[in-house]
C-alpha cells in the first residue's frame, strides 16, 4: 500500500496516532477535541508544568473544564508529554507552536523551526503534517524543502498542508468543532488528507488551492480586524476633538441594515493575532519590494491607543489640579479581552509602563490574572481604600463595577462598561 492510501486509511479508521506540538490556547483544545472524536492523542509541550497538568487532568485553559480533560486522560485517549519521542509515534503531527514578534518588531518563526527541527529528528514515515501557527505566505512551502533537504521524499515519506487556527479564547458559541477550518496542502492528496482528518472533529471542513492561499486567509482575517478597529480607534480619537459620544456613533450607524459592520474601540489591541498577524503580512510583502501603506498605518494607530487612553486620564486629572505624577492607580483588567487570562500583547501592560515611566504607583485588579510577574491581583474593595482613581481596560463580566462606580473619583472607561451597565459613578467618567 503506498503512503497516501496508508495514511488515508489510518485517518478513516481512527488509528493514526495523532502528536500535537505546543499545548497552548491552540493545541489544547485541538487535542481535546481529537481525543473526543477517538484518536490516540499526545500533546508535546517543553513546559512541563502543562504537561503534568495534562495527565493530572487539571485544565489551565478556561475553554476546556478540568472533568472533560480528566475523562480523555482517564479513558486512554490524552496525554501529555514533554519526551521528542511524542513524535516518533505519530501519523500526524500538528503544529501548534507560538510565532509572536521579536525585539526589533519582527516575526519570530523560531518556535516553528524548532519544531520542525524535532519532526525531522524523530518522525517516522509516512506521517501527515499541519502547520496551524500563523506564519507568513509561503512559508509551508519552505518547510517542506527543508524536510527534503533532511532525506525525506514529499508524498513517500512525508505530506504537509497549512491549517489556520481559527481559536477564539473565550468563545461561548464559536469552538474549535464548529468553526468552519480552511485547508490546503502543498499538493491535491495533502489537501485530501488535511480534509480526511479534520473532518473527525469539525463540522465544516474547506479545502483551498493550496498552502500559500490558505496562509494568506489567515493574514486577510486579522488584517480586516485590525484595519477596522484602527478605523474606529481614530474615530474615537476624532469624536473627544470634536465632543462627539462615539459610542452612539457607533449604535447610530449599525442600524443601516447593510454596508456596515460594528467593530468598537479600545485602548490598543491584543492578543496572538491582531497585533501581530498583519505585522507577518507586512514583514512578507517588504521584502518584495512591496507597499502595504494601509496597514502599516492601521498598525501605527492602533499602537497609538495605550498613549492616548493615558492623555485622556492626564486630562481629568490636570481639571481635578492633579497630574500623573505620584498618583496611585488602579487598572481593572490585564487580560487582552473579556472572561479569558491571556495577557499576550495586553494593551493594559503599555498602559502600566506609560504610567509608571510618568511617575504613577499602579495596582491592578484582574480575577482571570491571579498574579502578572512580581504583582498581585488586588482585592477590589481594599485596592479602592488604596485609590481613587480607576482605568477599565477590560470589560471581564466578574468584576463589581457598581463599587467601582460608588468609590472612584476619577473612571477612564475603555470599554464603555459603565454606561452598558446602567451605573451612575459619583465621581468624573471618562469614556473612550
Amino acid at each position: 500500500m503506498d503512503s497516501f492510501k496508508k495514511l488515508k486509511n489510518l485517518i478513516k479508521k481512527k488509528s493514526a496516532r495523532i502528536c500535537v506540538i505546543g499545548g497552548g490556547y491552540v493545541g489544547l483544545p485541538l487535542a481535546v477535541e481529537f481525543a473526543k472524536a477517538g484518536f490516540k492523542t499526545t500533546v508535546f509541550d517543553i513546559d512541563v508544568s502543562k504537561v503534568r497538568s495534562i495527565n493530572e487532568g487539571k485544565s489551565y485553559i478556561e475553554d476546556i473544564p478540568s472533568d472533560e480533560l480528566a475523562r480523555l486522560v482517564n479513558d486512554g485517549y490524552l496525554e501529555g508529554m514533554s519526551n521528542k519521542g511524542a513524535i516518533s509515534s505519530a501519523q500526524v503531527i500538528v503544529v501548534t507552536v507560538p510565532t509572536p514578534l521579536n525585539e526589533k518588531g519582527e516575526p519570530d518563526v523560531s518556535y516553528i523551526v524548532r519544531a520542525f527541527n524535532d519532526i525531522a529528528d524523530y518522525m517516522q514515515p509516512p506521517v501527515l503534517i499541519s502547520l496551524e501557527s500563523t506564519t507568513y505566505p509561503g512559508h509551508t512551502e519552505e518547510l517542506g524543502e527543508f524536510l527534503k533537504s533532511r532525506g525525506f521524499k514529499y508524498g513517500e515519506d512525508f505530506f504537509l498542508g497549512f491549517s489556520p487556527e481559527r481559536i477564539n479564547p473565550g468563545d461561548k458559541v464559536w469552538k474549535f468543532h464548529n468553526t468552519p477550518k480552511i485547508v490546503g496542502g502543498l499538493d491535491p492528496k495533502a489537501t485530501e488528507l488535511l480534509v480526511d482528518f479534520y473532518s473527525h472533529a469539525v463540522e465544516k471542513v474547506i479545502p483551498v488551492s493550496n498552502a500559500r492561499t490558505a496562509e494568506m486567509t489567515k493574514l486577510l482575517e486579522n488584517t480586516f480586524r485590525a484595519l477596522n478597529i484602527a478605523l474606529v480607534n481614530e474615530f474615537a480619537i476624532i469624536s473627544h476633538k470634536l465632543n462627539v459620544d462615539v459610542w452612539e456613533v457607533i449604535e447610530a450607524a449599525a442600524t443601516k441594515p447593510f454596508g456596515f459592520m460594528k467593530f468598537y474601540p479600545g485602548p490598543g489591541v491584543g492578543g496572538h493575532c491582531i497585533p501581530i498577524d498583519p505585522i507577518y503580512l507586512l514583514w512578507k510583502v517588504k521584502s518584495l519590494g512591496i507597499n502595504a501603506e494601509l496597514i502599516e498605518l492601521a498598525d501605527k494607530i492602533n499602537k497609538y491607543m495605550p498613549k492616548f487612553t493615558v492623555s485622556l486620564l492626564e486630562d481629568a486629572l490636570k481639571k481635578a489640579g492633579r497630574k500623573i505624577e505620584g498618583e496611585r492607580i488602579l487598572i481593572v483588567g490585564l487580560a487582552y479581552k473579556k472572561n479569558i487570562s491571556d495577557t499576550r500583547e495586553s494593551p493594559a501592560i503599555e498602559i502600566m509602563h506609560i504610567l509608571r515611566s510618568k511617575g504613577a504607583e499602579v495596582a491592578y485588579h484582574d480575577p482571570h490574572v491571579p498574579t502578572f510577574g512580581n504583582m498581585k491581583s488586588m482585592d477590589l474593595k481594599k485596592s479602592l481604600d488604596w485609590t481613587d482613581v480607576v482605568m477599565i481596560t477590560t470589560d471581564h463580566d466578574n468584576v463589581n463595577y457598581e463599587l467601582i462606580a460608588e468609590n472612584a473619583e476619577i473612571i477612564v472607561d475603555t470599554k464603555n462598561v459603565i454606561r452598558r451597565k446602567g451605573l451612575k459613578p459619583l465621581g468624573k467618567l471618562v469614556v473612550l
